[in-house]
């Protein structure tokens, strides 16, 4: 197979095709930028394959096209620089040997075959010439082209070894499963299985990497599913594996919550490409399996699952090394999924929608899109009436807010003020009044306006001076 005319498209590749022929090299594009031209997807990080000296290569080929800066690495003989929107990268064609202890490969130089065999999948160790007699054709040592065809993932060589070298080719697999929406072949699933506890010499950043990337595929459910099946959920994330399975006792059952969880990934996936919310999907019901309980003539229950699941977040982001910025993020969403769907079911009041839209605040839409994707009934019927059932508080929530101004809600008397009229000093006391202003505002007794709270907090501030007083 010819691919010169899709490889001509690309910008740079005069440049490297003038520089290999003046300094009689030999270079390839390989991995992942062939199997993406052949799924004619689009890619902006190009790797070239140097017969020779990588570095001083990838130095020629800069100055041809005005490039200054160019990082060096020497020790695995790689060179990367940016033109345009394009991430290039020389690599000098190598062999790797690996300590069973880590993953870090000892490199030394080899022959092209050499480094072909040494990638993970065979979708990956594809070849296209950029050499002046074989420009363009296609070199598939280990049939990768036709594993794209059939959409199968599979090793170059026995899974056992590729897994052995590089554990991380494990998450690796799943995540290329999830992202092509390709099936795996079993021989990987088997090694997988047996080799999941190697996955402990990898850094936790590589796995958490990885599992984000899966998150944030067109279809997570794919690699998390693969990830469960293979026990390596187990070793990454055992709170999300503990969610599967099905208690029934007498006539009563509740779903799989694992299985559920999945299809409320899958289900907000497909209207957002926020991976934190996706991430808020996947840990919505982590609390579940420690607050099942049965309760004769109701069933199971999982009072608090809410609350408890917002609290394990701290330690997951912690072990997980996800970014702390987000932890309060997922946390909100997790302790207020239930409220939209109690509001949803019955005749709601002002106050009500006044405290969810304080509570969400400017994760609101999300909180509902959340809520929206965690509807998995069976009942067509029954689904129909829970999103009008939201699309009824969405409308009221717009009205309250509107009429209310409670976008940035807080009392519109400020602590300083209250200080100065109560002649307090900073103290619990001011926040308890302060927060009586706003409980008030929610409550609907007084507008969300200074001139309103002002008058309350000269109602009430006596009240709250005399427990002074008698203390």
């Amino acid at each position: 197979m010819n691919l010169s005319e899709e490889i001509n498209k690309i910008p740079i590749i005069k440049a490297i095709t003038s520089a290999a022929e003046e300094n009689h090299v030999e270079v390839f594009m390989v991995g992942g930028i062939v199997r993406d031209i052949l799924l004619k997807r689009n890619r902006n990080d190009l790797d070239f394959l140097v017969i020779g000296n990588s570095l001083e290569f990838a130095e020629k080929v800069a100055k041809k096209l005005g490039i200054s800066k160019v990082t060096k690495y020497k020790n695995f003989g790689t060179a990367h620089f940016k033109y345009g929107e394009l991430n290039i990268e020389f690599v000098g064609a190598r062999k790797e040997s690996y300590n069973r202890n880590s993953r870090k490969p000892v490199v030394e130089n080899g022959t092209f075959e050499d480094d072909i065999r040494r990638r993970d999948f065979t979708i990956n160790a594809m070849a296209i010439s950029l050499n002046k007699n074989s420009f363009g054709e296609l070199i598939d040592s280990f049939n990768g082209y036709q594993d794209l065809l059939n959409k199968l993932i599979r090793t170059p060589l026995d899974p056992f070894q590729t897994f052995d070298d590089d554990p991380l080719r494990i998450m690796r697999a799943f995540r290329f499963a999830a992202q092509l929406e390709f099936d795996v072949d079993e021989s990987i699933l088997k090694a997988a299985k047996e080799m999941k506890e190697r996955l402990r010499i990898v850094s936790q950043e590589r796995i958490t990497d990885e599992f984000i990337k899966i998150l944030a595929s067109p279809k997570p459910s794919i690699g998390l599913k693969l990830l469960f099946d293979t026990e390596v959920l187990e070793i990454i994330f055992p709170e999300i594996h503990n969610l599967a399975g099905v208690d029934q006792r007498q006539d009563y059952h509740h779903k799989d919550v694992f299985l559920h969880t999945l299809i409320v990934v899958d289900n907000i996936s497909q209207v957002t490409d926020n991976v934190w919310l996706r991430f808020a999907a996947l840990v919505h019901d982590i609390a579940k399996p420690q607050t099942k309980k049965f309760v004769e003539g109701i069933g199971w229950t999982f009072h608090g699952h809410e609350e408890l699941g917002a609290r394990m977040m701290k330690n997951i982001f912690h072990r997980m090394k996800l970014p702390m910025n987000k932890l309060e993020y997922v946390e909100k969403l997790i302790r207020l999924h239930l409220r939209p769907i109690a509001l949803a079911k019955e005749e709601v009041t002002d106050s009500a929608i006044r405290r969810l839209i304080v509570q969400a605040g400017e994760d609101l839409q999300d909180l509902i899109t959340l809520c929206r994707a965690d509807i998995t009934s069976k009942n067509p019927q029954k689904v129909e009436k829970y999103l009008a059932n939201y699309e009824a508080v969405m409308k009221k929530v717009l009205e309250v807010r509107e009429k209310d101004k409670l976008r940035a809600f807080q009392s519109p008397v400020r602590g300083e003020e209250i200080m100065r009229i109560c002649n307090l000093k900073p103290s619990k006391k001011v926040g308890e009044i302060k927060k009586a202003i706003e409980e008030a505002i929610l409550d609907g007794i007084i507008e969300n306006n200074y001139e309103a709270a002002l008058e309350y907090l000269m109602r009430i501030k006596d009240d709250y001076l005399k427990d002074d007083e008698k203390k």
